[in-house]
């Protein structure tokens, strides 16, 4: 058995072609810790609902275009670059506001639940 898992995902403006123009890489990759699905929408696309989560907080990374995300009814204007959090109980949906793509990376994981990272989580070998 290996000690990594390779995937190729397609170029980044092919994926808004997939089902709701995003990859989970949660099976595709057999996380255990986390899961990170890459997305790619349309200008105006506007996921049509809120939702949050029981246990994990979110982290979005905006790599093109612009966008808000909208967390218990506050706007927060993203943009290349942007990177925000936001926690589980929380009511979150969010839109491009922009004509062109709009690419992010979402990850997902359990609240409170890193116990090491960086290099106190690594070893020299």
């Amino acid at each position: 058995m290996k000690n990594y898992k390779n995937v190729e995902l397609g170029k980044l403006d092919e994926i808004i072609r997939l089902e709701n123009g995003k990859v989970f890489l949660h099976d595709k990759l057999e996380l255990s810790g986390c899961e990170v699905s890459i997305n790619t929408v349309p200008g105006g696309f506007k996921v049509p609902f809120n939702h949050r989560h029981k246990q994990n907080e979110e982290v979005y990374i905006i790599l093109k275009g612009e966008g808000i995300l909208t967390v218990d009814g506050e706007p927060v204007n993203l943009k290349e670059g942007s990177a925000v959090k936001v926690l589980p109980d929380a009511a979150r949906t969010i839109e491009n506001t922009a004509d062109g793509e709009f690419e992010f990376i979402c990850i997902q994981a359990k609240q409170n639940s890193l116990e090491q990272f960086g290099l106190a989580d690594a070893e020299l070998c």
